[in-house]
């Protein structure tokens, strides 16, 4: 995967925590650990918004419409 360079502004209290775990050997480098947690971040709100997405589905009609997918296709599938 290919990398660009971007400068960032972090709060002091952060990079020192950062740096921490890099002296700790957690992370090889700031880099390292900065893109691991932007990562991490970016996956926790596409599930935040997968569940949210989730909940506006009526569990009665999508049982509904599996009921009567799988009853239709029943009769194709193999033995």
């Amino acid at each position: 995967m290919s990398t660009q360079k971007v400068a960032i502004t972090i709060e002091e209290k952060l990079l020192r925590r950062i740096d921490q775990l890099v002296a700790a050997h957690r992370f090889p480098n700031r880099s390292k650990a900065i893109q691991e947690a932007v990562a991490e971040k970016l996956e926790r709100l596409d599930r935040t918004r997968l569940a949210r997405e989730c909940l506006k589905l009526d569990p009665t009609v999508e049982q509904q419409l599996a009921d009567e997918g799988v009853g239709e296709d029943l009769g194709e599938w193999p033995a």
